[in-house]
């Protein structure tokens, strides 16, 4: 009986301390990625280009607090654009051959909101016990924290955090698309303050065997957006 209790007490005591780490991890990604002073920006608005098979397409990226985002990527003239607009998420797929905005299902509001610099949603996840810490793996040769994350929607993120900068250097998420479940690795790099705002300016992505590069070239923090740029119908 003593022995078991002792294990018991051996047990806890390990649970407490994975726990600890956990948000002791996502603590310093918070002050490392400067989202502790997110708060005090209102917008910004990303440019850049989207590199795949060949191709380079134009891509921006507007961003307003709490949770207005828009992206619009433009290919041989025609615009994929998705956006919410704080209530309702929209999608043109010009890919598809869309030119009129259909809604978004929850999952895809999700997807597009995991991309929202004014949100920390580590720390969210945290507070909801949805995050495990998975021990350690190297990334390009330097060593990072896996932490899974169980997403909405029975999805599931495993991210990857440097344990010297703090900062996401991989990440591989299951997405739904077109109802089927694909998994997207995606490598963050290139990181860069641009006025108190910490993001990488490239991100490769491999899915289905594709690779895509995005790469950011010009980032605009507390500019002026109207709500308007956010609706599409």
């Amino acid at each position: 009986m003593k022995k078991l209790v002792l294990t018991l007490s051996a047990f806890l005591i390990i649970i407490s301390l994975n726990a600890q780490s956990l948000e002791d991890i996502i603590g310093k990604y918070t002050v490392a990625n400067k989202l502790d002073k997110i708060t005090s920006f209102k917008s910004l608005k990303i440019t850049g280009k989207v590199s795949v098979m060949g191709m380079d397409m134009p891509v921006e990226v507007w961003m307003k607090s709490p949770n207005k985002i828009k992206t619009v990527t433009t290919m041989n003239g025609q615009a994929t654009v998705q956006a919410f607009d704080g209530e309702k998420g929209y999608i043109i797929n010009a890919m598809m051959g869309s030119t009129e905005p259909v809604e978004m299902t929850p999952d895809q509001v999700s997807q597009i909101q995991n991309n929202n610099v004014f949100r920390n949603a580590l720390a969210e996840y945290l507070k909801k016990g949805q995050l495990t810490l998975n021990g350690e793996e190297d990334v390009n040769g330097k060593p990072a924290y896996k932490i899974k994350a169980a997403l909405e929607g029975g999805l599931n993120a495993t991210l990857f955090i440097d344990k010297n900068s703090f900062l996401v250097v991989k990440q591989i998420a299951d997405v739904n698309q077109g109802g089927m479940k694909i998994s997207v690795e995606t490598y963050p790099s290139d990181y860069k303050d641009n006025n108190g705002i910490i993001l990488p300016m490239k991100n490769t992505v491999s899915m289905s065997g594709m690779e895509m590069v995005t790469s950011y070239s010009k980032v605009e923090v507390d500019i002026p957006i109207d709500d308007s740029v956010f609706k599409l119908k």
